[in-house]
């Protein structure tokens, strides 16, 4: 069925005559009287009675009135809906974010999100940088901030952060202390495929620095209330210190000889285009980490 003739059948209907139904959609009597034939042609049925005060409905007209006036009712309810849609799109983000930031960004990141998108859904999910990358590029998150990804043409990675990496004790600290007396501190640290881990490495193994390891704990608050034991010292960006809520005096030495940088990278897929959800998570990820996190030198 033509929705235009449906359209054309309608206002006569409602107007009671087709010269002021066409006079309303600006067209011509025999030009309207035509599309109404064809019309009722196509439904085998006399939709009106022409008569000389104008035109009336019959009883099947009055049956197809009532089923247009859904018909548009609907087409106006989809207009809205998307409409709706393209102010305060609906769906479904996924974002994974390593468990030491996920504690300090993950509330603000969905507060902001829900506000913006109230008919959409936020997922947020933790886990090691190596794991948020298999992730993104299986895709089985569509944002994700990470640490010091290799290179790949699977994901577009942005730079957002380089922290100094520092040596965290309860012990008494010098300022700054070379990598090499570093390694030589009992150290708790988070096990192998950690990207800081392989970070320190990185810089200890073509040194020949064996680390001094008296325990491997992936969980950074772990870590931290270990060496609030009095366990071991640890190898850390300055950025966790955040995380310190114990009541023993924290001791800070920065790293030389040489110094260290972590790199926070945000990541999404190459495979999958951006959407508005995705482009608004990935600001907001930019605008939190500025907020939370600073890069001071020691």
């Amino acid at each position: 069925m033509d929705l235009t003739r449906l359209q054309y059948f309608v206002a006569v209907a409602e107007a009671g005559s087709f010269s002021r139904a066409a006079a309303a959609l600006h067209m011509s009597q025999p030009a309207l009287s035509r599309q109404v034939l064809l019309l009722e042609e196509e439904l085998g049925q006399r939709l009106f009675e022409r008569t000389g005060r104008g035109a009336q409905a019959t009883e099947s007209g009055t049956a197809l009135l009532a089923h247009a006036r859904g018909i548009f009712d609907l087409a106006e309810r989809a207009r809205v809906d998307m409409r709706e849609r393209q102010a305060s799109p609906r769906g479904r983000l996924t974002v994974g974010l390593p468990p030491r930031l996920a504690h300090v960004l993950t509330a603000d990141l969905v507060e902001r999100f829900h506000a913006q998108f109230p008919e959409a859904t936020m997922t947020v999910v933790e886990g090691l940088s190596i794991r948020l990358r298999e992730w993104l590029v299986a895709g089985r998150i569509d944002v994700a901030l990470v640490f010091d990804p290799p290179p790949s043409p699977q994901m577009q990675q942005e730079t957002l952060l380089r922290e100094p990496l520092v040596l965290i004790s309860v012990q008494p600290l010098p300022k700054r202390m070379r990598l090499a007396d570093v390694a030589q501190r009992p150290l708790v640290m988070p096990s192998g495929p950690n990207a800081l881990r392989q970070l320190l490495e990185q810089h200890t193994r073509p040194r020949g620095l064996p680390l001094k390891l008296v325990a491997e704990v992936d969980s950074v608050q772990t870590v931290l209330s270990l060496v609030a034991r009095g366990v071991g010292d640890t190898v850390l960006p300055l950025g966790a210190t955040k995380a310190w809520t114990y009541p023993q005096a924290l001791q800070v030495a920065a790293i030389h000889s040489p110094a260290m940088r972590n790199q926070l990278v945000l990541a999404v897929p190459t495979a999958r285009p951006a959407t508005r959800l995705s482009r608004y998570a990935a600001q907001a990820l930019r605008e939190l980490v500025s907020a939370h996190f600073q890069t001071p030198d020691l």
